[in-house]
């Protein structure tokens, strides 16, 4: 005897029939896409845009790269002065791992000296370049290098050179900071641009431990 309630148990069985039958054909077209792709390469990689995040994504990469023993190295490009957790965190407990170059002296409406900037940031690229051509080290962050090369403090040309012409094959760099030049978004395999949505500093909050820095 049908009371009425079988028609939604049918209902039900027929949506996780439908619903595993849709998953079962993602899965076929996802398996397919993933036998085309490579082993892997060495990335160049771009955290640009207005928004908060572009450094703490680098440095979420840094701290992926610790916990799979992948030997990485950060050169700080403005921050140079600052007291940052994540410098605390990776010189305190994770220096045999990670080294950390802060060579940076901070903004440049701090340091009010376009030859003294220029000078801290030619030395960070020489630090970069010898960081990157050593094959033992898998993936550098150059945090901020973006600005230097925004006001010209260093030869994009040369920049992308070294990277397209010295980078070891399996190297990750990753360069942040805002105002990307459209010759590194160009050549560079991953991008992402961080927008800017709200933040509190434009309500008069000011930038904060654990947060900020």
């Amino acid at each position: 005897m049908n009371d009425g309630n079988d028609m939604p148990i049918l209902d039900d069985a027929a949506e996780l029939a439908r619903h595993a039958a849709k998953m079962a054909k993602k899965k076929a077209a996802r398996d397919r896409m993933m036998a085309q792709k490579t082993d892997g390469k060495g990335l160049v990689i771009v955290h640009t845009g207005a928004g908060k995040g572009k450094s703490s994504s680098g440095f979420g990469m840094i701290l992926r790269c610790i916990a799979h023993g992948m030997p990485c190295a950060v050169v700080q490009f403005i921050k140079g002065a600052w007291d940052t957790g994540e410098r605390r965190l990776i010189e305190g407990n994770f220096g045999d791992l990670c080294e950390f170059h802060a060579m940076g002296e901070g903004f440049t409406w701090e340091t009010q000296d376009k030859a003294r900037d220029i000078s801290a940031a030619k030395a960070g690229w020489e630090k970069a370049k010898a960081l990157i051509r050593d094959p033992g080290i898998r993936f550098v962050l150059l945090d901020e290098i973006n600005i230097a090369l925004r006001y010209d403090y260093l030869d994009i040309a040369e920049v992308l050179a070294f990277l397209r012409d010295e980078k070891p094959p399996m190297t990750h760099v990753c360069l942040t900071g805002r105002n990307a030049k459209e010759e590194l978004i160009e050549m560079a395999d991953l991008v992402t641009e961080m927008t800017l949505v709200k933040h509190p500093f434009r309500s008069g909050i000011k930038g904060q431990p654990g947060v900020e820095f």
